[in-house]
């Protein structure tokens, strides 16, 4: 009977994904070897091989993402349930279907009214006011920004935002760079954390401006490695790939774009730094966690009154510190920005500094003179970026 059971959810999956009528699969109650994964759930996905089945694996500390045709994904369901999973719910437009197995492995199905009646949408439109469409887009969905509608999340309304803010940020610099008109582009994202921006990233140049793209992220946790490739892979977003490593000990080559969002403390300086000497044309940088100067300032007699206090100080010397990166960069021939990134009621940080190398750029002794000038009044011995550039440029 279980046999039976199983044999016919297995088969009006089939005829769902034949029919156009499937919406959704979950599979739980494992009672499989690895002690950490909970359930796996079941979407369609449109790639560039066509619609196919998105597996999103769930364990308690991170996820895994995997795709298959039809034909496979059903074979592994059947594989799974029973075994290794002891329920199954299976959403269609004609009914909801639903399989347990119990501990002696006798089976139980139970069918029920649909709860859905429109398949998942297949489109694209896109809306004006995004440059990124979140409906059907399952990297957003396997990031956890969107829900199985293509709706944004609640809780991950700001992060939406700075996902559009910087896409938009990332396309104006581009057009008014060296960049603008070039077909293929290289880009590296160092402290790409989970992923958001570096997709995003990738899937505007690549699928909004049809340039093509190599898009690498570079981060230190090797879970976010692990589940950034495999959405990349699911993805079939084939010139995206995520390394594991320290910003310090990257070895940087042949990059147009650099990017490093809320780095922490030194190692901004270490990603700017990497750029500049890989002549990257654009790096842009949300600067983190600003510890190495203040321990060393000391509060010119006119502010002592006012820098008496820590709060004070600790504003005065992230200006101070990204005042200085925003000089280095230019003394070394890029032309700088330095503006809010995004409003402070979606994140703190957000200031963002971007460097745009000049190709005719001529030395200009005042910088050096401004950089002196600045560490002199707030008596700072050592800039990190700017010990990096003396050693090795």
């Amino acid at each position: 009977m279980s046999s039976n059971h199983k044999e016919e959810f297995i088969a009006v999956l089939s005829k769902s994904l034949e029919e156009n009528s499937f919406v959704k699969l979950s599979l739980g109650k494992y009672r499989g070897a690895n002690q950490n994964l909970q359930k796996i759930l079941v979407r369609l996905i449109q790639v560039k091989k066509g619609t196919r089945l998105f597996f999103l694996y769930r364990y308690n500390t991170r996820d895994m993402v995997k795709n298959y045709s039809f034909a496979e994904g059903a074979e592994m369901v059947r594989e799974l349930l029973g075994e290794s999973f002891m329920s199954g719910h299976l959403f269609t437009l004609q009914q909801d279907l639903q399989i347990e197995f119990s501990k002696k492995s006798k089976s139980r199905l139970h069918a029920s009214k649909p709860t859905f009646k429109a398949p998942p949408s297949a489109a694209h439109n896109r809306e004006k006011r995004w440059q990124i469409e979140p409906r059907d887009n399952f990297y957003l969905k396997a990031l956890g920004v969107t829900d199985d509608k293509g709706e944004i999340k609640e809780r991950m309304g700001d992060k939406w935002k700075q996902i559009n803010k910087f896409v938009e940020i990332i396309g104006k610099l581009f057009d008014t760079s060296a960049l603008a008109g070039e077909k293929e582009l290289s880009i590296v994202d160092m402290g790409a954390g989970k992923g958001y921006l570096t997709f995003a990233t990738y899937d505007y140049f690549n699928n909004v401006r049809g340039k093509r793209a190599r898009v690498v992220g570079v981060d230190a946790r090797e879970e976010l490695v692990d589940l950034c490739n495999d959405i990349a892979r699911a993805a079939d977003f084939d010139e995206l790939h995520f390394e594991r490593g320290l910003i310090r000990d990257y070895e940087l080559r042949d990059v147009d774009i650099l990017i490093a969002l809320h780095a922490c403390n030194t190692a901004t300086d270490e990603a700017i730094y990497k750029g500049i000497a890989a002549r990257a044309s654009i790096i842009i940088c949300a600067p983190c966690c600003h510890q190495q100067i203040r321990p060393q300032m000391v509060a010119p007699e006119m502010l002592q009154g006012v820098l008496r206090h820590g709060i004070l100080l600790e504003r005065e010397a992230e200006i101070a510190t990204d005042g200085l990166r925003a000089l280095l960069l230019e003394r070394q021939g890029y032309a700088t920005k330095v503006f809010e990134f995004i409003s402070t009621e979606h994140t703190q940080k957000n200031t963002m500094i971007v460097g745009i190398r000049q190709e005719q750029a001529t030395e200009n002794p005042s910088i050096a003179r401004q950089i002196a000038e600045l560490k002199n009044f707030y008596g700072i011995r050592e800039h990190h970026l700017e010990t990096l550039l003396a050693g090795n440029i």
